[in-house]
């Protein structure tokens, strides 16, 4: 990504950073002026430049954090700031949702023409945002918990119809949606490459979105996937995160690691006579940063030898229908982290076809992986992350 459009983005995430912080912080220290007891002005005042100097921590996170990452006296900072990140995301939900309610309660009151009751309105205000702050710093506590902690093995079984009795049973591992970079580390991907190893799959694949950063500043924290291994091998497609991080250079270093990179295009796996095609395309978007790597799931199958099962990896869910019209089997996805957690998981299904989990789509079989880590904030609250272990059954 170019220096100028990361300067365009920054600015402005910033911006709407800024704006958020500005309509949460006017709605919680605002009603403080409300009728009734009122904190003093010294704690008002310290109230707001704690509020303030944690909107700082987060863009100084982001416009530091990579040339100071190694840097061990900045690694409280950059967790103080996604920490904060999720928190003050739940506060915003929760004073939005609240200022509809009041909105409407308000618009009620003025059609039926009666006298708005300032007290009740000062006590409620007051009730409601202290209840929000408590119930965002307990979401946030649980989806730090279940962030940090080793992903769940998720089995599922995929019917396939026509299947040969040499594949039924074929087992394959998926991670995805790794996110190794500012708050993920080699010590994590290690325990997660080790949980993939010992569920002893026929092949592994790993999905997209593998890091957020350059491979310079995260050779080594990425060197434990070199030891992912499977009897028919490990396979890798390109997540959206790659692309912001010099994805030529990242497909290289995976190779570099022993795993196969499939940038629309596929290998041939042989068992006893059967043969099942394994594919790969570049993410849905690719073609955005890199014209070169535009996905194209048909030009992955594209002069593919006979086989009798087709399995596709594509990191957006939203390949699934140019899967379809290629005629694959099986697709599996990440990219959506389920939501990642509570509010966002209730509402992923709005922004991809398939929000988590297997499902169908004509012919074809979509598993969408939650995410074996997370990204931005160390935030899952009731969405945990998985490794996958998929089964073919004859269907």
């Amino acid at each position: 990504m170019s220096l100028l459009r990361l300067l365009l983005l920054f600015a402005v995430a910033t911006g709407g950073w800024t704006a958020a912080h500005w309509y949460v912080s006017r709605r919680l220290f605002r009603p403080w002026a409300l009728p009734g007891p009122t904190p003093s002005d010294r704690r008002q005042r310290l109230a707001r430049v704690a509020f303030w100097l944690a909107w700082a921590l987060v863009p100084l996170t982001m416009l530091l954090g990579r040339s100071l990452t190694r840097a061990p006296w900045f690694a409280p900072i950059r967790w103080a700031g996604f920490v904060h990140m999720g928190l003050f995301f739940l506060v915003f939900c929760g004073v939005f949702v609240r200022d509809l309610g009041f909105a409407g309660a308000k618009l009620a009151t003025r059609l039926s023409r009666g006298d708005p009751d300032l007290g009740r309105r000062a006590f409620l205000t007051r009730t409601t945002n202290a209840g929000i702050l408590g119930g965002a710093g307990v979401l946030t506590a649980w989806g730090f918990v279940e962030a940090r902690a080793l992903p769940t093995v998720v089995e599922v079984d995929v019917p396939i119809t026509g299947l040969p009795p040499a594949l039924d049973g074929y087992r394959i591992a998926q991670l995805s949606d790794i996110h190794v970079g500012p708050t993920i580390r080699g010590a994590y991907l290690a325990a997660c490459v080790r949980m993939a190893n010992e569920l002893e799959p026929d092949l592994i694949a790993v999905t997209g979105d593998l890091v957020d950063g350059y491979v310079d500043d995260l050779r080594d924290d990425v060197a434990p996937l070199g030891e992912l291994a499977a009897p028919d091998g490990v396979y890798f497609c390109t997540g959206n995160h790659e692309y912001y991080w010099d994805a030529e250079a990242w497909v290289a270093e995976v190779e570099r690691l022993g795993l196969t990179a499939l940038c629309n295009a596929h290998r041939l796996v042989e068992r006893e006579g059967a043969k099942l095609l394994v594919a790969g395309c570049t993410d849905y978007r690719a073609d955005r940063l890199l014209p070169a790597h535009a996905s194209d799931p048909a030009k992955a199958k594209e002069g593919a030898p006979a086989h009798d099962v087709s399995l596709l990896l594509a990191h957006q869910p939203r390949s699934l229908e140019a899967a379809a019209a290629a005629g694959f089997d099986l697709q599996l996805s990440g990219h959506t982290h389920g939501g990642q957690f509570f509010p966002v998981n209730l509402f992923i299904g709005l922004a991809q076809p398939v929000g988590a989990g297997l499902a169908k789509r004509g012919d074809l079989w979509v598993y969408v992986n939650r995410g074996t880590g997370y990204w931005g904030p160390p935030q899952r609250a009731g969405v945990p992350s998985e490794i996958t272990l998929l089964r073919l059954v004859r269907a």
